[in-house]
């Protein structure tokens, strides 16, 4: 009963992953590290394929091997975290408690990405 379910997850990882190419704001290489976990408990072919292909491969590889984050991929992420929470800033005008909980989120993700090691 979980293998559909963690092909599916997989398969939705690996669309958002896509996605993620062309929108600034969606990080492909997490979505991708997420399809390839789905894909480890639910189709050993399509995890293998994964791991091989020339662009999502080598930073999913990395990251089993040694939690390595590129420093090119740790500058992307924090600066389009700052990019999106002044977006959301701008264009929503939260309330100050609702802005300082993002903030908070934010700056967690950020401190544990700039956290990981590099190659």
């Amino acid at each position: 009963m979980k293998r559909p379910l963690y092909a599916a997850a997989g398969w939705a990882m690996v669309g958002l992953g896509i996605v993620g190419l062309f929108l600034p704001v969606m990080p492909t290489t997490v979505f991708m590290i997420l399809a390839a976990w789905f894909f480890s408990r639910s189709s050993p072919r399509f995890e293998a394929w994964l791991l091989r292909h020339p662009l999502f491969g080598p930073p999913i590889v990395q990251w089993r091997e040694t939690g390595a984050v590129p420093v090119a991929a740790k500058v992307f992420t924090v600066v389009s975290m700052a990019g999106g929470f002044a977006m959301f800033v701008y264009l929503v005008g939260p309330p100050p408690w609702l802005a300082a909980l993002v903030a908070a989120a934010l700056l967690g993700a950020a401190a544990y990405v700039l956290s990981r090691p590099h190659r």
